[in-house]
C-alpha cells in the first residue's frame, strides 16, 4: 500500500528549519575568511585554521549528538528537543563571531575562531537530530524526495539571503565592507536564525514515526565506538559520504573564494549578490524537475546529471578573464541548476541509507549516521575555506583593513580564478566516479521492508 502523503502543513514546518541550516551553513563559508582577512587583518593562512578547527570539532560532538537523540525519550520525541537546544544558543553565538571587536591580526584571530567553535556546536544540536527526522516520518523512497524538495526550497532561499542580504548588510554604507557592516549583518541574521529554526520545532509538533523495528525493541544502547562500527556495515552510506564529501569540499571551495572572485577577477565587490542570484534562481525553479528525474531514472542517475552540470558551470568559470562578468553569470546559472540536484538528492539518499539500516538492524541509530554525516559536512565545508587560506597564502595574498587596501600580486589574482574554477570541477569529476558505485534503489528498500516484515509476522 502507498503510505498516506504527509500534509503540507508538516512539509513546510519542516523545510523551514533549513532557512536556519542553510543560512548557518553559507554564511560562514562564503564571508568568515573574507572577514579576517580583509577586515581585522589576519594573515591569509591563519585564518584558514581559525575558519577550520572549529569545524574539525564537530567529528567529535556531532556524533556525540546523534547518539543522545537517539536515546531520548520526551513528550516532543526523541528529535525535537535538540531543536529547540539549538534554536536558542546558536543565534546569539552568531552574532558575536561578527560583533567586531577592537581585536586585530591574530588576536581576532583567536576570538573569531572560538565564537566559531561554540557556535559550532550549538548548531550540531540542533543540524544533526533535523536531518535524521526525514527517514522516520515516512516510509515512502519517494515521499522522502517530496519532503525534502520543501526542504531545499527553503535552503534556496537561505542561501539567497546569505549571498544576497548578508553582503548587502556588510556592504550598508557602499564602498569596501566595514566592521559596522558585518556587525549589523550579525545581529539581522541572528533574528532570522532563531525564528526559523523555532517555527521548525513548532512546525513539526505533529510529525508522524515510522517505527520498523520489533514491537518494543529499544533503540540501541552500546557504546559509541560498536555503534560508529555498524557504520562500516551500510556500504550505501560510505559510498554516498565519500561522493558526498568530495561534492562539499568542491563547494566550499568555490564558496569561500566567491567574494575574493567578485572583488579581483570581477574587479566588483557587489557582483557577489548577482553572482548568487544568478546561481540561486535556476536553484529554486529547478527542484521540482529534479525531483521527476529522480523518479524517471533513479537518483544515482540523476546524481550524475546534476554533478555533470555543476562541473560543466564551474570548469567554464575559468574563461571569466576572457569573456567577462555576463559570462560569469552564465556558468553561475548553469552551476545552481547542477547545485540544485546536488543538494535534493544527497539528503534523499541519506533517508534511504537510513531506512536502510534499520531495516536490516532492527535498531533506532538515524541519529549516529546522522551525527557522522553531519560531522563530515561541516567539516568538509571548512576545509574547503582552509584549503584556499592556504592557496592565498601560498601565491602572496596580502591581508589588509578597510580602511587600507592593498593591490594584490598577480600570482594571487590567478590562485584565486584557478582555485575557484578547476578544483571544484576536478572534485566534481571524482564524485561521479563514486557515484557509479552506488546501488540503493527503490526495489532493494522494498524487499527489505518485505522481508523485514516476514520476520516479524507471527507464525501461524
Amino acid at each position: 500500500m502507498r503510505p498516506a502523503p504527509l500534509p503540507r502543513s508538516l512539509r513546510i514546518g519542516y523545510g523551514i528549519g533549513s532557512f536556519g541550516t542553510g543560512m548557518f551553513s553559507t554564511i560562514p563559508g562564503l564571508l568568515l575568511l573574507y572577514y579576517l582577512t580583509n577586515v581585522l587583518d589576519v594573515p591569509a593562512g591563519a585564518a584558514g585554521v581559525a575558519v577550520f578547527l572549529p569545524k574539525a570539532w564537530d567529528l567529535l560532538v556531532n556524533p556525540l549528538v546523534g547518539r543522545l537523540s537517539d536515546r531520548t525519550v520526551s513528550r516532543h520525541g526523541p528529535r525535537r528537543p535538540w531543536l529547540l537546544a539549538g534554536a536558542v544558543t546558536l543565534p546569539p553565538l552568531f552574532a558575536l563571531m561578527f560583533a567586531g571587536t577592537p581585536l586585530r591580526g591574530m588576536p581576532a584571530a583567536f576570538y573569531v575562531g572560538a565564537c566559531f567553535l561554540l557556535a559550532a556546536t550549538a548548531y550540531a544540536l540542533f543540524e544533526v537530530p533535523y536531518k535524521a527526522m526525514p527517514a522516520e516520518m515516512t516510509d515512502s523512497y519517494h515521499e522522502q524526495s517530496e519532503l525534502l524538495t520543501w526542504r531545499m526550497a527553503f535552503v534556496g532561499v537561505a542561501i539567497l539571503l546569505s549571498g544576497g542580504l548578508a553582503p548587502a548588510l556588510v556592504n550598508a554604507r557602499g564602498g569596501a565592507p566595514t566592521i559596522a557592516g558585518y556587525r549589523l549583518m550579525g545581529l539581522v541574521i541572528a533574528a532570522i536564525l532563531f525564528a526559523a529554526m523555532v517555527g521548525a520545532f513548532f512546525g513539526t509538533a505533529r510529525a508522524p514515526r515510522i517505527v520498523r523495528t520489533a514491537p518494543g525493541r529499544p533503540a540501541e544502547h552500546t557504546s559509541v565506538w560498536r555503534q560508529l562500527a555498524a557504520v562500516r556495515g551500510n556500504r550505501p552510506f560510505l559510498l554516498l559520504t565519500a561522493l558526498s564529501c568530495t561534492q562539499i569540499l568542491a563547494a566550499a571551495i568555490m564558496l569561500a573564494g566567491a567574494p575574493y572572485f567578485a572583488s579581483y577577477v570581477l574587479e566588483d565587490t557587489g557582483a557577489i549578490t548577482t553572482l548568487f542570484l544568478a546561481i540561486i534562481g535556476p536553484m529554486v525553479l529547478t527542484m521540482p524537475a529534479w525531483v521527476a528525474v529522480a523518479r524517471r531514472y533513479d537518483k544515482r542517475a540523476a546524481m550524475v546529471i546534476a554533478s555533470g552540470l555543476y562541473l560543466l558551470g564551474a570548469a567554464s568559470l575559468i574563461l571569466t578573464p576572457a569573456f567577462g562578468t555576463v559570462y560569469a553569470h552564465a556558468c553561475a546559472t548553469v552551476i545552481g541548476t547542477g547545485y540544485a540536484g546536488l543538494q535534493l538528492l544527497q539528503f534523499s539518499m541519506l533517508a534511504d541509507t537510513l531506512v536502510y539500516d534499520e531495516l536490516r538492524s532492527g535498531m533506532r541509530r538515524a541519529g549516529v549516521f546522522t551525527g557522522l554525516w553531519t560531522a563530515l559536512e561541516t567539516v568538509t565545508m571548512a576545509f574547503g575555506a582552509l584549503l584556499f587560506g592556504w592557496l592565498l597564502a601560498a601565491a602572496g595574498f596580502v591581508s589588509s583593513e578597510p580602511d587600507e587596501p592593498v593591490r594584490q600580486p598577480d600570482g594571487a589574482v590567478d590562485a584565486i580564478l584557478l582555485g575557484g574554477t578547476v578544483g571544484p570541477a576536478l572534485l566534481t569529476a571524482v564524485s561521479i566516479a563514486v557515484t557509479l558505485r552506488y546501488d540503493l534503489t527503490a526495489q532493494r528498500l522494498d524487499e527489505l521492508r518485505a522481508r523485514r516484515g516476514a520476520l516479524q509476522r507471527p507464525a501461524a
